[in-house]
């Protein structure tokens, strides 16, 4: 259309005016740019599928009303590329099958504006499935253009259409404006969606009940880490946004109101922002009485394997470079194990942290004085082992001190049975044979207090209601929790978490 080729040359300010002056023109015809309704009836990628064998040069009578965003405008407005969340189909336009008024309306049609389309199927001469059009209506009027990366020898013989989004910063602050315009977008999403659909198919299929638990919470627990504060002004009270679903599962694994729980909902952590990290996430955490960490390594494996197949239909993925198979069962290594086959150090043979801490420094790892022997151990697995863990393992038997809701490890006190999985060199779950003895747990929690009063932000309160929850015992538990945003990424090839939140935490734009 001539109108698309006189905005490639136009400021976005200058584009939107003049579509401004296009819905006067609407109105001045009794056209309301904005109706409330389209009997809209079939979907472009049902129609590409029932008409695949259709020959070209082949028209039929089969009528249907299809809806969708203009992405393309060639010959004036003859052919027209409209999609819908299915996919795309070609709308043949032509004064011969549209009345004068709606050639009117045709002409002030723009890429990006929705329009309905009611005619026949044919596939042209040249192969491609078109809807004849006999009417059409304008659904919504886009007043900003889409963004584009350049002008091409096409668009200089006439034709318009999108070219693409190159703009990362623009991706992720106008999220709606990435999906009009990447396919692969779209396909991320719509696979966020499918995977959380069979995580939750697999555990039904396991027994596992479905539960909630608060959002805003009076201490943050359940995890080391910095929270949200917040403030209820009817209360007169002071609450956090939780860090983790931990807790409050666990009081109903003692409640029994299943033996088999688990949710899937946000946590917030007050933290910085990379590849892997956003303020906001999704977690899964599950707990099955009767079990341990063991049993939870089986579960977490058969659970991703699962997923991927039923996702991709291949347990086999790529993600950047590394080919990665997710076929159980997974390998196990211990944590101090995977620290002595690659530099030859024994830290169990290490008591103090003093020592560990000179040892630590000696292999190049940056550790801080105020630290103790389980949080060096952990500085060390970092920067030595985690990086290389590309298939994936489980890590297993961490340091007790670092580990407050675990339970001590059944062969070794300073150890506890706990167990992290790494896909690519990231921790994508963190497990444990739950701590379920009280005395034990509020040892564990003010010690966390203490490193809490000494500074440590991220270091957890003593949850009295809790330790009270415990008082009435809860059965042996094994416990899982996931990110989902990171097992997304993995299954989408996503180089960034922020690729797989839909509206991603972001600094404000000045």
């Amino acid at each position: 259309m001539a109108q698309q080729t006189q905005e490639a040359g136009s400021t976005k300010e200058q584009i939107r005016q003049t579509r401004i002056q296009k819905l006067t023109d609407l109105a001045d015809k009794g056209i309301n740019p904005y109706p409330y309704k389209f009997d809209k009836d079939a979907k472009a990628a049902e129609l590409q599928e029932k008409y695949k064998d259709l020959e070209a040069g082949v028209e039929t009578e089969d009528k249907y009303s299809v809806a969708g965003r203009v992405m393309a405008i060639r010959n004036t407005g003859m052919f027209i590329d409209l999609m819908d969340d299915s996919g795309k189909i070609q709308i043949f336009s032509h004064k011969e099958n549209l009345s004068e008024d709606q050639m009117k309306v045709l002409k002030l049609i723009d890429l990006g504006d929705i329009v309905g389309f009611t005619g026949t199927i044919r596939r042209t001469p040249r192969g491609e499935l078109s809807i004849k059009a006999y009417s059409l209506e304008l659904l919504s009027k886009a007043l900003l253009p889409l963004p584009n990366k350049q002008i091409s020898k096409e668009k200089a013989e006439g034709l318009s259409h999108y070219h693409g989004l190159t703009d990362v910063e623009l991706k992720y602050r106008q999220r709606y404006v990435d999906l009009i315009v990447n396919e692969d977008s779209r396909d991320t999403f719509r696979k966020r969606s499918l995977i959380i659909q069979k995580i939750r198919e697999f555990l039904a299929k396991h027994g596992y009940l479905e539960v909630e638990t608060p959002i805003l919470q009076t201490m943050a627990s359940g995890a080391n880490a910095r929270p949200f504060n917040t403030h209820h002004n009817a209360l007169e009270m002071d609450l956090t946004l939780r860090i983790a679903l931990e807790l409050y599962l666990k009081r109903l694994i003692v409640g029994g109101v299943s033996e088999r729980v688990f949710e899937i909902g946000k946590c917030f952590r007050n933290e910085g922002i990379d590849t892997r990290h956003n303020p906001e996430f999704t977690m899964i955490e599950l707990y099955q009485a009767y079990a341990d960490y063991n049993d939870m390594m089986t579960l977490t494996e058969n659970m991703v394997a699962y997923v991927a197949q039923e996702v991709l239909g291949t347990t086999k993925i790529k993600y950047g470079e590394n080919e990665i198979d997710l076929t159980p069962p997974w390998d196990r290594k211990t944590m101090l194990g995977s620290i002595k086959d690659a530099t030859g150090v024994d830290f169990m043979e290490i008591y103090s942290a003093k020592q560990a801490i000179d040892v630590a420094r000696s292999l190049h790892v940056q550790v801080d004085d105020g630290m103790n022997w389980g949080q060096v151990v952990e500085a060390v697995f970092e920067e030595k082992i985690e990086p290389s863990l590309i298939q994936p393992c489980h890590i297993i038997d961490y340091p007790r001190e670092i580990s407050p809701l675990a339970k001590v490890h059944r062969d070794n006190e300073r150890l506890t049975e706990r167990f992290e999985t790494r896909v690519n060199g990231w921790e994508i779950a963190n497990a444990f044979s739950e701590l379920t003895d009280p005395i034990d747990q509020r040892m564990r929690f003010e010690a966390q207090a203490a490193a809490k009063a000494a500074g440590d932000e991220e270091a957890m309160e003593i949850d009295e209601d809790f330790i009270n929850a415990l008082e009435y015992g809860m059965p042996p538990t094994g416990g899982m929790g996931m990110g989902i945003d990171r097992l997304v990424m993995l299954l989408t090839d996503s180089p960034s978490i922020r690729d797989v939140i839909a509206f991603p935490t972001m600094r404000n734009k000045e």
